[in-house]
């Protein structure tokens, strides 16, 4: 197991209620918590369905609360927060002797005096079903186990308070039917026993033997969530208490909970299991670093498979596409090009990479692809300069990894619509000038680049004109399209022509009274010195791998830029946002909307940004050696926040407190893929 924590973190709640942990089932739907039991987001949930994939997540089951009864003592092995006066009671947590993950599966031990309690939980691939599997590994007597099933029935960003409600809770066979309300999707709940069968010396106690539940629908009040609390959000919430179980077991027995929105999922929590574990093993044999990395990559290996999701379209029923983070965002347009290249043709999954192209292709419109892809009923937002130039280069990278001549032939017609576009103007009087070949951007009001907090009418960062990482695009765009019209035998003079242009209007960025780039040129207040992140991608891009890849910067100048970053950018984790410099700088990410977006840009930490700044400095350095290790604090963080994966963003003050979704897929998707360039140049 790669991930192991003991009773340091285990039993310290301070500590573990800020590790968390996460499952997911390849359709959107997930189930997570903290390492204490305590729940501590209005997003954890033991099932929480995607009820219209990849979106329409819902909670259903909240939370189990365990106890067990053995030698005549009582052992709590949950734990709850009251929002009266923020006390923990129980403390079930002080049993929990360790925790780990088995690929993806979390695994708790929990001590109760010789008795050792295992439990793990993990969910089926590509169904709304959770399974909660709890075997007795060793006791001197048979242990009582008495397990309290909290239910619900609301959308994941919100929260419960208590009213009349009564849900229609029905036996059925080996378990309970639940019907919400009368339009609910209705879900289920199963208990499955296995039986030790070389234990013959303990006796099985009449009534007990097999699992049986209790309708007790009964409300519990105002618990609190912490984490909503420090969010500036509703802390508190009431849950009902839905049903019962209680069972007998003997050493090397294992009872099961099965919740699931299908009424005939597989009850073999043996074999679903095996399966689980069969698949992720698969994952695993198929990334082809896999010989050479250490355990530490390979669990992001598997942390990545959780970011991709079916997104079923009429023409494209096998669709494929990113959920961007968890635990609320969904799938968006610039998130899913950016990391694509490292989700899935970093892990030896090229397929994946074809599907989720080929399903954004169907969203192209006047030269754009959406910001925010639609739920149900809903119409794409197209709010983004930089989705669609980031798709050039998951294309270029799909073609340079599998030299699929047929997609590429079939997505070619997409891009030349976006370079048309981008030329002629399209929404947000995104535009190309024909001065200069930079590409401008912004409206009042609107935001635009992956800088895009807003609150209300507020654009924190709007960055209006010449963002210096969108024009780097742009002429990574230009060239790729030489390169693939050149594959392709079509014509690519006028872009080469384009190319160059834009290439001479880059020059226009460098600032020599400071050494480094503009970030953003011709805004209505002039040229924006401000030094942010965003011109590391003038030197990372256009890709090493591309034929005739070369900046439009000077090499004296792309170093320059790289130890501006190095000097005041750079932390443990990824890049600041902003320099601590600035007078706008702010340290810490938390409190309400206003106070968190506020600062969401203004000094942040994004761990994406680590990938492009490896690439950059083996750019100009060409020193594996020393790019390796600005990774290796990534090593250390899958043991933090969502335990084994990444999160999106860090305080930029340190210690760098991880702050934001507890896991990202482009910071996960980004560290993979500079792994894997380090990894390639020490072959070649």
């Amino acid at each position: 197991m790669a991930i192991q924590l003991g009773r340091e973190i285990c039993g310290n709640l301070a500590i573990a209620q800020t590790r968390e942990w996460l499952v997911t089932n390849g359709i959107g739907g997930y189930a997570s918590g903290t390492l204490a039991g305590v729940l501590t987001r209005r997003y954890h949930g033991v099932l929480v369905a995607a009820l219209n994939p990849p979106l329409g997540r819902t909670v259903l089951v909240s939370q189990l609360e365990e106890v067990v009864q053995y030698n005549h003592h009582h052992y709590p092995l949950y734990t709850n927060r009251w929002a009266a006066d923020g006390a923990i009671a129980p403390h079930g947590y002080r049993h929990l002797e360790s925790f780990a993950l088995e690929g993806t599966t979390p695994l708790w031990r929990y001590a109760c005096a010789d008795a050792l309690l295992e439990k793990r939980l993990w969910m089926q691939a590509g169904e709304n079903t959770t399974y909660i599997r709890y075997t007795l590994r060793r006791a001197s007597e048979p242990i009582f186990l008495g397990i309290k099933t909290f239910l619900n029935y609301r959308d994941y960003h919100s929260e419960t308070r208590h009213t009349d409600w009564e849900m229609d809770i029905k036996p059925i066979d080996k378990g309970l039917k639940v019907q919400a309300f009368d339009t609910a999707t209705p879900f289920y709940l199963f208990a499955t026993l296995e039986r030790h069968t070389t234990v013959s010396n303990h006796k099985h106690t009449p009534g007990v033997h097999d699992p049986k539940w209790r309708i007790t629908q009964t409300w519990h009040r105002d618990f609190e969530m912490s984490a909503e609390h420090y969010r500036g959000l509703c802390d508190r919430e009431d849950r009902l208490h839905g049903a019962d179980l209680q069972i007998m077991l003997n050493p090397g027995d294992s009872i099961t909970i099965v919740a699931s929105t299908s009424p005939t999922p597989n009850l073999n929590s043996s074999e679903a299991l095996k399966q689980r574990h069969y698949y992720e093993k698969q994952l695993i044999a198929a990334y082809p670093h896999s010989a050479s990395s250490p355990t530490w990559i390979k669990q992001l290996v598997l942390a990545a498979d959780q970011f991709i999701v079916k997104r079923p379209l009429p023409d494209e029923p096998e669709g494929k596409t990113v959920i961007a983070g968890y635990h609320w965002f969904g799938d968006w347009g610039r998130d899913i090009t950016i990391s694509l290249p490292g989700l899935t043709l970093t892990t030896g999954q090229p397929e994946i990479a074809r599907r989720i192209l080929r399903t954004f292709s169907g969203y192209l419109d006047q030269g754009m692809l959406p910001n925010v892809f639609p739920d149900a009923g809903e119409k794409p937002a197209y709010n983004t300069v930089d989705a669609a130039l980031w798709y050039f280069e998951a294309i270029r990278a799909y073609y340079a990894t599998t030299g699929d001549l047929a997609t590429l032939k079939e997505l070619y017609p997409g891009l030349e619509e976006i370079i048309t576009w981008y030329r002629q103007g399209t929404r947000y009087n995104i535009h190309l000038d024909p001065k200069d070949g930079l590409l401008y951007a912004g409206t009042a009001g609107e935001q635009l680049t992956w800088m895009d907090a807003k609150v209300e009418d507020w654009v924190v960062t709007p960055r209006m004109g010449k963002p210096v990482e969108v024009n780097a695009l742009w002429y990574n765009a230009l060239v790729v399209m030489v390169q693939i019209s050149r594959w392709l035998d079509r014509p690519a003079q006028e872009y080469e022509h384009l190319a160059q242009h834009t290439a001479q209007g880059m020059k226009r960025f460098w600032n020599d009274r400071v050494g480094y780039c503009y970030d953003v040129l011709d805004t209505p207040k002039g040229n924006d010195a401000s030094l942010r992140p965003n011109q590391i991608l003038a030197v990372s891009l256009p890709s090493p791998e591309l034929e005739g890849a070369v900046s439009p910067l000077s090499i004296v100048q792309q170093r320059r830029i790289v130890k501006a970053v190095s000097r005041s950018l750079l932390t443990s984790y990824g890049l600041r946002s902003l320099s601590p410099d600035d007078p706008y700088y702010q340290g810490t990410y938390g409190g309400d909307r206003v106070h968190r977006d506020g600062s969401y840009h203004q000094g942040t930490t994004w761990g994406w940004l680590l990938g492009h700044f490896v690439q950059a400095h083996l750019r100009v350095y060409n020193d594996p050696a020393i790019a390796r290790d600005f990774l290796t604090p990534m090593a250390h963080h899958l043991q933090d926040a969502c335990v084994g994966s990444l999160s999106e963003i860090f305080d930029g003050n340190p210690p760098f407190t991880p702050r934001g979704a507890v896991a990202q897929a482009w910071t996960v998707a980004e560290v993979l893929r500079a792994w894997a360039l380090l990894a390639k140049m020490e072959q070649d």
